[in-house]
């Protein structure tokens, strides 16, 4: 599916709540139905595109429980509550096809991805490395390059997150050219407030175990300030891109 979406409106998340759901089209190369969907505000006061993945349309895992929309919203907290801002607006909202999460949608350069971010933009390495220390924290089992987009605005986001937070330590990622580096204090310290307590929002989308197990891969982080290597060469995802 190809086109230019835009969002016009001053309030996004507003248009996520309660705009009119109409489904364009199933987004390709996706293992569960990822649907794009037009969404216009029932005010009359703006319009965009978001990205729905019903609970209906995913097939069953043996190592994650049915609702992995509940994940991409979880996701999108985590991101929030670490003052990173990597994932775009989400949130679980009754659609067409029933409950599901709804992400807004990101008009990227389909031409880029980690791996050409990475060689080409030294300027958003930083951004890189914000990534790096999320999907860590938020054990992400799947984080293959083209999970990483560049948007108009020169910015970077995140996408499909269903299959994080796992109780296991499950991480497969791209993401290892900083390996070994110190991880920023900047990091670190918003990181901190996690092992007190895990914002209800966030917790109340995953099992109490994996909430325990987020806050264990935060104090390992704090002990060990150093972005991980992988020594085994098998925490890749398929494919990598």
């Amino acid at each position: 599916m190809s086109g230019t979406y835009t969002t016009e409106t001053d309030d996004v998340s507003a248009l996520l709540a309660r705009g009119v759901i109409e489904v364009v089209g199933r987004l390709a190369h996706s293992s569960n139905a990822t649907l794009l969907v037009r969404l216009e505000s029932d005010e009359g006061h703006g319009h965009g595109h978001a990205v729905y993945k019903p609970l209906r349309g995913e097939r069953p895992l043996w190592d994650f429980p049915p609702g992995l929309y509940k994940r991409e919203v979880a996701a999108q907290l985590l991101s929030e509550v670490l003052g990173l801002d990597l994932v775009p607006p989400t949130i679980v909202r009754e659609g067409p096809y029933g409950e599901g999460s709804l992400q807004l949608f990101i008009d990227a350069d389909p031409h880029e991805h980690y791996f050409s971010i990475h060689e080409s933009r030294p300027d958003l390495h930083d951004r890189l490395r914000d990534f790096a220390f999320f999907d860590f924290i938020a054990n992400n089992t799947d984080r293959k390059s083209g999970h990483i987009l560049l948007d108009n605005e020169d910015r970077l986001w995140g996408i499909d997150h269903g299959v994080c937070f796992s109780e296991d330590f499950k991480l497969r990622t791209v993401i290892w050219d900083f390996g070994g580096e110190e991880i920023p204090t900047r990091l670190l310290d918003v990181a901190a407030n996690l092992i007190k307590s895990v914002p209800l929002a966030l917790a109340a989308l995953l099992d109490d175990d994996e909430v325990t197990a987020l806050q264990q891969r935060v104090t390992y982080l704090l002990e060990h300030p150093t972005f991980p290597v992988d020594l085994s060469g098998r925490r890749h995802p398929w494919p990598l891109i």
